[in-house]
């Protein structure tokens, strides 16, 4: 699925963001379009062993919903699920605790969204938590509220900071997509805007803008519909992966273009290529059920966007 091209650094393009009226228009096909989700998968420390901690926010016209998942390398067909409805009108589960059993050990997980904010995404953009409590210690906090969360637990955080190896994300649009990732340092994440341009007398091209500022631009997509670059966020290089041939080829009535993005120093290509294809299927390469006492090796982190193109 992706070749190993030879990534080039490339310089900003002048290209203005589009205007409020364009978004609005391009979420207007979105609000029709079918389920979108955002899933977050992390490494954390609970039950004395790396665990994968997968979070799945997932919205529809009718259902609206949030899954927290605990693999559990004992039994690997029966992983311990937390499932939270949160449709406007189910107030009284915005609120609660779960219990869980991982490995004989006990799991408590507690989570508050009366309060939460949405915008466009599944995943509330403020005034939420969701805490995993194992051993007498916080071992994951997902939302901005974690002071709110260590008062309602009344347990410490861990001595072991949870590692956040990949999110996934599928948004719908028409030629517009628009998402948040943590590309660059510091602790916010970063706007991520992809416009394309498919019809018309021209041939095909895409943008891709950061922060509001372009970074790149992929001309003549029919022959370049698979390919890879190089651009710079904050100083930190960051490795785009790009397969939009269902755009172009993909006569059904909707088809995604697939984007990776790999912050870090690069490294070869077909290293490269082989971390994409395992940040797919959520598979950092490594054995992730280590003691923390015994691994060393920090995964490294990686945003996949399905950019679903509705007409």
């Amino acid at each position: 699925m992706l070749n190993n091209l030879e990534g080039a650094a490339s310089p900003n393009i002048p290209r203005p963001p589009p205007s409020a009226e364009k978004q609005k228009e391009n979420q207007a096909t979105t609000d029709n379009a079918a389920q979108c989700s955002v899933t977050s998968i992390y490494r954390a420390n609970i039950a004395d062993l790396y665990r994968k901690v997968t979070a799945t926010w997932c919205k529809s016209l009718v259902n609206h919903s949030f899954t927290i998942n605990v693999e559990n390398p004992s039994d690997d067909q029966n992983h311990c699920t937390c499932k939270i409805d949160l449709r406007a009108w189910q107030f009284w589960g915005k609120k609660g605790l779960k219990s869980l059993e991982v490995d004989g050990k006990r799991v408590d997980i507690y989570w508050d969204f009366r309060q939460a904010k949405f915008s466009s995404s599944p995943e509330p953009c403020s005034d939420y938590y969701v805490a995993i409590v194992s051993e007498e210690e916080v071992a994951l906090v997902l939302g901005d509220m974690k002071i709110d969360a260590f008062k309602r637990t009344k347990k410490r955080p861990s001595l072991i900071d949870p590692t956040l190896m990949c999110k996934k994300e599928h948004i719908c649009g028409k030629k517009l997509f628009c998402s948040k990732a943590k590309l660059g340092e510091g602790k916010q994440e970063n706007d991520i805007m992809i416009e394309n341009s498919l019809s018309g007398p021209d041939d095909p091209e895409m943008w891709v803008s950061i922060d509001g500022t372009a970074v790149i631009r992929i001309m003549n997509l029919h022959w370049r519909f698979r390919g890879n670059e190089i651009f710079t966020v904050n100083k930190t290089p960051v490795q785009i992966f790009w397969d939009v041939h269902d755009w172009l080829y993909n006569s059904s009535g909707s088809s995604h273009g697939l984007f990776i993005f790999t912050p870090g120093a690069p490294d070869s290509s077909a290293h490269c290529d082989s971390e994409a294809k395992n940040c797919i299927n959520g598979d950092d390469g490594s054995n992730i059920y280590d003691s923390p006492r015994e691994s060393k090796s920090i995964p490294k982190f990686c945003y996949v966007l399905y950019a679903w193109k509705t007409e």
